[in-house]
């Protein structure tokens, strides 16, 4: 198993153990697992990630891939099979995502990058737009 495999399976073993709070880097952090489809093979994915709550419009997650060229594949999973689910806290919650344009984009991206200055520095190390995905709960 990869390094990357080996420290997500911890963070999401931690999350699941302590009703989604985790400790280290991410303490203090808003996190959700994020589940996926992968576009090619179909097998579920789960990805811990930081978020924002964007209130009765859902939540936004971002596919900075710490500043790499590339987006994650989890981004590409998402756009090919938008029927998902996130984990919040001890909740599982059925989602829509998308992508989100424009103004709404920026709106969420630059509240993302004051609350979490990280973010606006992994915009600093790449080229590409960073995508902001909005994740809509099903009602």
């Amino acid at each position: 198993m990869s390094e990357h495999k080996d420290f997500n399976t911890a963070v999401i073993d931690e999350f699941r153990s302590n009703d989604g709070n985790v400790g280290g880097g991410f303490e203090g952090a808003p996190m959700l697992l994020l589940h996926s489809k992968g576009a090619k093979s179909g097998n579920e994915r789960v990805n811990p990630m930081v978020y924002a709550d964007l209130g009765d419009d859902g939540y936004a997650v971002f596919a900075s891939k710490g500043g790499a060229p590339t987006n994650p594949d989890w981004y590409h999973n998402l756009v090919a099979n938008p029927e998902t689910s996130i984990e919040i806290g001890a909740e599982t919650i059925p989602v829509t995502a998308r992508v989100a344009e424009g103004e709404e984009r920026e709106r969420i991206w630059s509240k993302q990058k004051a609350a979490m200055p990280g973010f606006a520095d992994y915009e600093q190390k790449t080229t590409r737009q960073i995508p902001v995905i909005i994740l809509t709960p099903k009602r």
